[in-house]
């Protein structure tokens, strides 16, 4: 079966450093992928590129079999690739349900949506329907984050980069989120998701790709990422593997 995302060779550099260094893999479609490793490691750089907000310096990235090397943000996001981010950022005036409108109007097929409806679907599906016309900017952190994860499906994204979207959350609400992530899964959408947690890694994704100083340090079934020494070492660190 041919990849849904392919990235090859993909380097980025700042000011003469490089976030990405050659990171080549291929991500199949209807996978959860972890993507992990320690702060500055070029996960966030990676998803910004993979989006359209930041250009490669070099290499390639493949969607559907079609070159999205330097494709624009709202392009793809149109053609089914959308990210959340760690900290969430609603329109603040706007309550829940107009903030899921909004990603509707710019999603693939948004021309022949009921907004009103679908809003609601997925705010259903998030959890969050009894919260449609509160603000935006009264909820906590934890119905933040299903907002965020709303607005992001509203794009009906065949690829979905979530950044972080358990960070500050308690066990019981990452659980739920957790959850949550599986049923997006399962509805079709491929997950690429960035996290510190290796539990949560270990209980949601199917394959993991590990990044240090801006390569790929390693890739494979999470179980054996967590007992990689050289993932060990530079992410998990050697009390925890003990």
């Amino acid at each position: 079966m041919a990849a849904l995302l392919t990235v090859e060779e993909l380097t980025k550099y700042f000011s003469g450093l490089a976030a990405l260094d050659r990171v080549s893999f291929a991500i199949g479609e209807g996978q959860i992928v972890g993507l992990i490793g320690p702060n500055g490691a070029g996960k966030t750089t990676l998803f910004s590129i993979i989006a359209g907000s930041e250009p490669p310096t070099s290499g390639k990235i493949t969607f559907e079999g079609r070159d999205f090397t330097r494709v624009k943000p709202f392009h793809a996001v149109h053609e089914g690739i959308a990210r959340t981010h760690q900290i969430a950022k609603p329109f603040r005036s706007m309550t829940v349900r107009e903030n899921v409108e909004v990603g509707l109007r710019f999603g693939r097929g948004s021309g022949t949506r009921n907004m009103g409806k679908e809003a609601m679907d997925i705010l259903e599906l998030v959890g969050i329907p009894s919260l449609a016309e509160m603000s935006a900017a009264t909820l906590p952190v934890g119905d933040l984050k299903r907002l965020e994860l709303a607005r992001t499906l509203a794009a009906r994204p065949r690829l979905l980069l979530c950044d972080e979207v358990c960070a500050g959350l308690t066990e019981s609400e990452m659980q739920s989120i957790l959850g949550l992530l599986r049923r997006i899964q399962s509805l079709g959408t491929t997950i690429i998701y960035v996290e510190h947690n290796m539990r949560a890694i270990l209980s949601t994704c199917h394959h993991v790709i590990v990044l240090n100083f801006g390569k790929k340090l390693a890739e494979g079934p999470p179980e054996k990422m967590q007992n990689d020494p050289a993932v060990i070492e530079a992410y998990i660190g050697k009390k925890t593997a003990a």
